[in-house]
């Protein structure tokens, strides 16, 4: 029996959900390779029940996986972004929301934690230490990220 805690957790935080199915391990895999970073555990549990998980407007909350790694790479090679902003190399990015700020994982000195940046000024700030605290605040709270 496989439990689908996170598929359960989304179901109870957004019922009207449509969760697509598990990401290839293979590209679960390729997101550490690709990105020279771990892959949060919990980050890698959630693909491994669904492949991404989208708001009720659309966003993509949690990208799929195939989607993390080429927009990752991408962003780390685009010429304006290497001459605007400070390095984005230690960051995996896995999500967006509200028309803007975008999300990924940092590595603290406690572990990895979740920061909203924002793209106009380069600001990063520590929102949530957990991908559970993300989602209830995504999937339940609108767009509460400028706060």
């Amino acid at each position: 029996m496989i439990l689908c805690v996170w598929r359960e957790l989304i179901d109870e935080l957004y019922p009207g959900a449509e969760l697509v199915g598990p990401a290839d391990e293979a590209t679960i895999s390729q997101i550490e390779k690709a990105l020279s970073l771990p892959l949060p555990f919990e980050l890698a549990s959630l693909l491994r029940e669904c492949d991404g998980v989208a708001n009720e407007y659309g966003d993509d909350v949690v990208w799929p996986a195939q989607r993390i790694v080429e927009d990752n790479l991408a962003m780390r090679a685009e010429s304006d972004y290497l001459e605007l902003y400070a390095p984005l190399d230690e960051l995996i990015f896995f999500g967006d929301s509200d028309m803007g700020p975008q999300f990924a994982y940092v590595h603290t000195d406690y572990g990895p934690g979740i920061i909203v940046w924002d793209h106009e000024t380069d600001q990063r700030r520590l929102v949530v230490v957990s991908l559970r605290d993300y989602l209830v605040r995504c999937l339940t709270q609108g767009n509460g990220w400028h706060r």
